[in-house]
C-alpha cells in the first residue's frame, strides 16, 4: 500500500499534468475541422462542417499576397489570412499575413494575445523589436535585411519600422493561431469606445489631462485588413 507521502506526490504530479493540458490548445482529433460559419453551436473557434460537404475550396483563397497594398497614415498595411478567410484553418493553429511598409512607415507597437509570430523580410529593410514583460521591460531589437527572420513571442508588445525614407518594404509573417488577434497599443488606449477616463490615463502616463484629450480626439486608424 502506498504511503501518504507517495499519494500526495502522485496527486501533485496529476494536478501538474492536468494543468499543462488545460493551458495549451488541444491537438486535432481528425484530419480537419472546416469552420461551419452558419452553425448555431457556440464553441471556442467554430463548429465543424460535415466532412461530406467539404471540398478543396475550403482550404484555398486567391489572396494575391504577391500584390503590393496601399498603406495608411502610419505607413503600413497588414493583410491577414486567418480562419475568417480560409475555413479549413479551423483547429489547425496557424495563419499568415503580408505586411507592406511605406518609406518611413511602421506597424506600430501591438500584441497578438493568442499567437507567436515569425516574420521574414521579402523586400527592403526593417527595424523590429519586442519588449519583455514587467518588471524588466527589456527591448530586444534588430535591423533586418531581405531574407532575415525574427520571432516575436506570444503576447509581447512588438513593432516593425521601415527606416528607409525612399524605398518601401515588404514582409511575410506566420502566426501560431487560426485567429491570433491584434491589439494596437495606441488605438486601444486612446481610441477605446467609450473612452478611458482622461484622469486615469493622465495619471498612468504622467502627463496633463489636456495631452490625453488631444490624443483621444485623434482618429486612430486600423492597419489590419
Amino acid at each position: 500500500m502506498a504511503s501518504p507521502s507517495s499519494l500526495c506526490l502522485l496527486a501533485a504530479l496529476l494536478a501538474l499534468v492536468s494543468w499543462q493540458t488545460i493551458a495549451s490548445d488541444p491537438s486535432p482529433l481528425q484530419d480537419f475541422c472546416v469552420a461551419d460559419e452558419h452553425s448555431p453551436v457556440l464553441v471556442n473557434g467554430f463548429a465543424c462542417l460535415d466532412p461530406k460537404h467539404v471540398n478543396a475550396d475550403h482550404f484555398f483563397k486567391a489572396a494575391m499576397l504577391d500584390t503590393p497594398r496601399k498603406t495608411n497614415k502610419v505607413g503600413s498595411n497588414v493583410t491577414l489570412i486567418n480562419v475568417m478567410q480560409i475555413p479549413g484553418l479551423n483547429t489547425l493553429g496557424i495563419s499568415i499575413a503580408r505586411i507592406d511598409y511605406a518609406p518611413l512607415g511602421q506597424n506600430p507597437p501591438h500584441t497578438h494575445p493568442r499567437a507567436t509570430e515569425i516574420l521574414t523580410v521579402l523586400e527592403g529593410t526593417l527595424y523590429v523589436g519586442f519588449v519583455t514583460s514587467n518588471p524588466n521591460n527589456t527591448l530586444f531589437s534588430k535591423v533586418l535585411k531581405k531574407g532575415d527572420v525574427f520571432v516575436f513571442p506570444v503576447g509581447l508588445i512588438h513593432f516593425q519600422f521601415n527606416p528607409n525614407p525612399h524605398q518601401p518594404a515588404v514582409a511575410i509573417a506566420a502566426l501560431s493561431s487560426q485567429n491570433p488577434g491584434a491589439i494596437t497599443i495606441a488605438n486601444a488606449v486612446f481610441g477605446s469606445k467609450p473612452p478611458i477616463s482622461d484622469e486615469v490615463l493622465a495619471k498612468a502616463f504622467q502627463v496633463e489631462k489636456g495631452t490625453i484629450d488631444r490624443l483621444q480626439a485623434q482618429f486612430w486608424e486600423n492597419n489590419h485588413y
